[in-house]
């Protein structure tokens, strides 16, 4: 047999179609896993902060203040959908902005006192969304999951 033969490479893609199964899938699971953490995020979250919002406000709550673009690496956002999500925050009252003086093309986000006091309780209701989403998995295969995350990530 030629392993080059196209009767070879045909029976091979067929036997790989005819045993392919979705729910075995890596991007499936993960989606599906996505989804039921932003159902629970979605239900529990307080403020009505989305994902990319509460990222931001929990990174601003621990490394302090920093310039938009620093922001927006650190919490995987491009440049254009952080500046939406500290415009929205500011316009709430939970960030405060202000021109770099040493570089007027950028600006710096940091948190504002009522910033601070809903980051401090949504970190702690993120929490509790984790344990949530986690909750079938045993201590041992949750560290096991955010290790692979990392890694994957």
């Amino acid at each position: 047999m030629d392993p080059d033969s196209p009767d070879e490479v045909a029976d091979v893609t067929a036997s790989a179609i005819d045993s392919y199964r979705l729910g075995e899938q890596v991007g499936f699971l993960m989606r599906v896993a996505s989804q039921r953490h932003t159902a629970l995020f979605a239900a529990r979250m307080i403020e009505g902060l989305t994902p990319p919002q509460f990222a931001t406000l929990a990174k601003l709550r621990e490394i302090g203040p920093c310039s938009q673009n620093r922001l927006g690496r650190l919490v995987y956002l491009d440049a254009a959908t952080i500046k939406g999500v500290v415009d929205r925050l500011r316009a709430r009252g939970f960030v405060l902005t202000a021109d770099d003086p040493l570089d007027r093309r950028r600006r710096a986000v940091g948190l504002s006192e009522r910033g601070r006091a809903v980051a401090d309780a949504a970190i702690v209701v993120a929490e509790e969304i984790t344990d949530a989403t986690l909750e079938p998995l045993t201590e041992e295969e949750r560290l096991q999951v955010v290790r692979l995350l990392r890694k994957l990530g």
